[in-house]
């Protein structure tokens, strides 16, 4: 009977854990990589997911994002104003990074994801 109490507490505590999951947990820095591409700063990106559980389907908001350095797909896929975020696959707690090249930093900020316990 304890085992099964003691059990029971940590699936509750752990589902708990889960459940505060959002899309605050996705977080988007930038640096500068310290090249330049045609005259123009390289920044690199890194998409980090600090929730214990995946999120896919991960988008950020694009408007107005430019670069003359081509954004590998697979990586950021800009479809018009929304971008969307290692082909919709599941971020786990790695990162997901990538290069583009303007002459100033374009804010990328998440807009919606799938949470995925």
């Amino acid at each position: 009977m304890e085992k099964i109490l003691v059990a029971t507490l940590l699936l509750v505590l752990v589902s708990q854990g889960y459940s505060q999951c959002s899309l605050s947990d996705i977080i988007v820095t930038q640096s500068p990589s310290g090249r330049k591409v045609h005259g123009k700063i390289e920044w690199t990106v890194t998409i980090r997911n600090q929730c214990a559980c995946v999120q896919k389907n991960v988008k950020l908001n694009c408007k107005g994002f430019q670069t003359i350095e081509a954004v590998e797909a697979s990586y950021l896929k800009v479809l018009g104003d929304v971008c969307l975020v290692s082909d919709g696959q599941p971020l786990f707690n790695g990162a997901t990074v990538f290069n583009y090249a303007w002459d100033s930093q374009f804010a990328f900020s998440p807009i919606s994801s799938v949470i995925a316990c």
